[in-house]
């Protein structure tokens, strides 16, 4: 089991803040949204070529990695599409310099179902999956929007002509917009899911109101089960979502839960 956290959780740590935590708690991955101040990653200061080979060397050293690095590029809105293939191309550009396999990319900029261009859609995300594979970079489609219904997800990525191509299943919006189950998720996308975000909810009043690992109705166990299943390697990676909701505890608590709930969880497996 492969842990990971995104750095959307600590939104006022620098860099050094968020490697000691990850090491602290033997956590492998480091999932880049934004540094610090910095949100657009190939702005930040530990990643500019005065730094890029020292902020490598300390991963390295650790026995840890970036796997994936969060865009906020949208390819089926017509009005953004121009910033955000811009965005997901620098954002490729640096996966391959820092040896990130995956850059995540989204339909639309809501996790809730949304008008989305599917056409659009397919026509860009095909023109970055053929730019990606210079640089053995893969571009995953988030599960968000119309593509939280696995089947719509799984129909879109088949008719994609590349094979860098792949699904980043975000187990809380299938679930949460359009009642999946995970043996439902994980047997429609298969081995088309490269890399998990949990998140963890319940609904209060008619909105989603986001909880700590195990607090909320999301049945976690059963995605573990169901990854398991179909022999999935890659990472359960942690978004909490404290950039954008400050109210939401904070990040030093969070992430030591997570990492003893996910070892629970695992142990009942």
């Amino acid at each position: 089991m492969k842990l990971a956290f995104s750095t959307l959780g600590c939104p006022g740590w620098s860099f050094d803040e968020i490697f000691a935590t990850a090491r602290d708690l033997g956590i492998q991955g480091i999932e880049i949204r934004g540094i610090a101040d910095t949100v657009y990653a190939p702005r930040c200061p530990e990643f500019s070529d005065e730094n890029i080979e020292k902020t490598l060397s300390v991963l390295k050293r650790s026995g840890m990695e970036i796997p994936v690095l969060d865009t906020a590029s949208v390819l089926g809105v017509p009005q953004r599409a121009e910033d955000s293939m811009r965005e997901a191309k620098d954002y490729i550009v640096l996966a391959s310099r820092l040896g990130t396999k995956y850059v995540r990319v989204m339909p639309s900029p809501y996790a809730e179902p949304s008008d989305c261009d599917v056409r659009l859609c397919r026509s860009l995300y095909t023109e970055l999956c053929e730019f990606a594979l210079d640089y053995g970079v893969v571009p995953l489609m988030e599960t968000n929007g119309v593509f939280a219904e696995s089947s719509v997800l799984a129909k879109f990525l088949d008719s994609i002509p590349l094979e860098n191509k792949g699904a980043l299943w975000d187990v809380h919006h299938p679930y949460r917009f359009f009642r999946e189950v995970p043996f439902i998720t994980v047997g429609t996308l298969g081995d088309r899911i490269k890399h998990t975000h949990l998140k963890d909810s319940v609904m209060v009043n008619g909105k989603v109101s986001y909880r700590m690992m195990g607090y909320g109705d999301v049945p976690l166990k059963s995605v573990l089960k169901e990854l398991g299943r179909i022999g999935y390697k890659g990472y359960l990676s942690l978004e909490w979502l404290k950039r954008w909701n400050p109210e939401l505890q904070e990040p030093g608590i969070v992430f030591a839960h997570f990492v003893s709930y996910m070892d629970y969880l695992a142990s009942q497996i």
